[in-house]
């Protein structure tokens, strides 16, 4: 890891399914001219991600001038989330003329608590009104 010393050279912002990263793009593409250790980095994010097996997950890297790292990991994209609830493989293409799912206040609201932390919003329900309006722009109906 990063010494105090060691100034931020670059900060990179990637999405890698959880528990399954390897050396080749995207992760080797974003940190392969920075100097980072690839099979490092692939080796720490496998480790801590192995019980999302497979979901999106955003990760923050941040990488020092002596080619050292840190990372943190964000909470899956709502996207992701509403559509593994809404048991649909993608959303529609024109959402305001069909509905390809729906999904409940129940489980917007469980959405909103994973996402609480990466949100900008000041309340569990004002995050899941956030969500609510993720999941109408994707084509799902929200139910009570």
């Amino acid at each position: 890891m990063a010494k105090k010393s060691a100034k931020v050279k670059a900060q990179v912002k990637v999405q890698i399914p959880g528990g399954k990263a390897t050396p080749a793009p995207p992760v080797g593409t974003a940190l392969g001219p920075h100097g980072v250790n690839l099979g490092q980095f692939v080796t720490q994010f496998n480790e801590k991600t192995r019980d999302l097996n497979g979901m999106i997950v955003p990760v923050v890297i941040t990488i020092y001038d002596d080619r050292s790292f840190t990372f943190i990991l964000k909470s899956p994209p709502a996207s992701v989330l509403l559509k593994q609830a809404a048991k649909i493989a993608k959303g529609a293409v024109n959402p305001k003329a069909e509905k390809v799912g729906t999904v409940t206040q129940a489980q917007l609201l469980e959405i909103a608590r994973t996402k609480f932390e990466d949100m900008n919003s000041s309340s569990l329900e004002q995050a899941a009104k956030v969500i609510a309006g993720t999941a109408r722009s994707m084509g799902l109906e929200v139910v009570d």
